[in-house]
């Protein structure tokens, strides 16, 4: 019986993380004009620098413990040594780009009408989420 009502309540916190059905409907309908926000922010953030970042990755090898090897020492006792392999892995570094100012305040010019043609359709549609789900 415990471990149904433990089960339960990790069940419900669970459910309660997702959101009521009106809150994933509003997360919807707002979803393309919260992008369209961060990529005009991005922008903005570039023309107030004068430079972009460049985000890339770069390859490289390290040692890591792959397994242990297990044997008898001397004395009897058993011994383990870890066994060390490499591993290919990435590592993410940035770097400064130049930007192109006028074509940036372009970029930045389409974003905000584009924001500003979507956010009447947008502000429709959550209403409509809160006539379907009120709470």
């Amino acid at each position: 019986m415990r471990k149904f009502a433990l089960f339960a309540l990790l069940s419900l916190t669970a459910l309660a993380a997702c959101g009521t059905p009106q809150e994933r409907c509003v997360n919807r309908s707002t979803s393309e004009v919260r992008d369209l926000m961060k990529l005009r922010d991005e922008v903005d953030g570039n023309l107030a620098r004068g430079y972009a970042w460049h985000v890339y990755q770069v390859p490289i090898s390290r040692w890591e413990v792959c397994g242990y090897n297990t044997f008898r020492g001397r004395d009897g006792r058993i011994v383990e040594r870890p066994r060390m392999c490499f591993v290919d892995d990435y590592v993410t570094r940035r770097r400064q780009v130049p930007i192109d100012p006028q074509s940036e305040a372009r970029k930045r010019d389409a974003l905000a009408a584009r924001i500003q043609a979507l956010t009447p359709q947008m502000n429709a549609n959550v209403q409509a989420c809160r006539a379907a789900y009120p709470e």
